[in-house]
């Protein structure tokens, strides 16, 4: 009868289990945005939101925790359990520049996520404003051999990636420049616009509207090729400077040890949104494109994107602080 009844019960533990296990997702996924609202990474995040909503059947949070160049944010999901009911999306400083800028940093990339996929990649643009007399980047590079370390650089903080690529297109055409920080995108294009400072690396979706109405000045994109809504501008390696290639990117992660079905549910759900024509379209318009790629791809490339950026940042010898 006791040996019934134990086999009863233990049949009635796998049976919950496995029912658990199934039913993913039965309650809320929450999705850690570790900078402030309304930039390109909470841009990601929040568009595809109501496709997988409506795909897994839960509603999709997004989180805002900013500070510590996206650390804070980073480490509060490394310690959240891997259910797959807490979920970052982060960009290229949080998975590739951080620990090589800061040795004490509470979280490593590359040993505390499961890398799920990177979701879009948009180049920057080398913009200018209006009161900078350089056209080209030829005339912007001899215009920095005749001024060295004299013309402002904005950024939107320091070691963030728009000061990182500075660092690299300096380091690539033997100049320097003023770095001038600032705390956030928008405040660095604030007083790009008002002459303040005089040129910039930007994601090139912020840089977008004010080029188009003639307020700042672009003289190259860093992709490997054009951008397809920038059709006329060089790219860096056109006008000159090789070796500058360089993509921002967001990508999306999980606490490390995630069940591998719930992993790949997720990682099907948020390819799955971000092919959704509609999304697409949405997100190309704005200057990104789709990558989607696999988590294998993900780690690949994580580890590619942290050597370089670890060169640049002990080249420069830059900190974050």
């Amino acid at each position: 009868m006791k040996a019934t009844k134990f086999l009863a019960g233990l049949a009635l533990g796998m049976s919950v289990a496995l029912g658990a296990q199934a039913a993913y997702p039965d309650k809320t996924i929450t999705v850690v945005v570790p900078f402030p609202a309304g930039g390109s990474t909470d841009a990601i995040a929040r568009a595809v939101g109501p496709k997988i909503t409506a795909r897994l059947g839960q509603a999709w949070i997004v989180d805002n925790r900013p500070g510590a160049t996206g650390a804070i944010g980073a480490s509060m999901v490394k310690r959240a359990p891997a259910d797959g009911y807490t979920l970052m999306v982060a960009s290229i400083g949080v998975y590739a520049m951080n620990p090589w800028l800061n040795k004490a940093l509470s979280y490593d990339p590359a040993r505390d996520f499961d890398l799920l996929t990177v979701a879009v990649r948009a180049p920057n643009v080398l913009v200018a404003s209006a009161n900078v007399k350089a056209n080209t980047i030829p005339e912007l590079i001899a215009y920095l051999k005749q001024n060295p370390g004299k013309v402002a650089f904005a950024s939107s903080g320091n070691g963030s990636s728009d000061h990182l690529t500075a660092e690299l297109f300096w380091q690539k055409t033997g100049t320097s420049g003023l770095h001038v920080p600032y705390k956030g995108g928008a405040p660095a294009i604030t007083d790009l616009l008002g002459g303040q400072t005089d040129v910039s690396f930007v994601n090139i979706n912020a840089a977008l509207p004010h080029i188009k109405a003639g307020k700042l000045k672009v003289l190259a994109v860093t992709g490997e090729q054009r951008a397809a809504i920038l059709p006329k501008v060089p790219t860096l390696a056109e006008a000159g400077v090789q070796g500058v290639d360089i993509y921002s990117w967001q990508g999306f992660a999980a606490p490390k040890g995630l069940p591998k079905d719930v992993k790949a549910k997720l990682h099907d759900a948020i390819v799955a949104a971000l092919n959704e024509p509609d999304i697409k379209a949405r997100l190309v318009e704005q200057g990104f494109e789709i990558v989607a790629n696999t988590p294998e791809q993900f780690e690949q490339f994580q580890r590619a994107e942290s050597a370089r950026w670890r060169n640049v940042i002990e080249t420069g010898k830059i900190t974050a602080d």
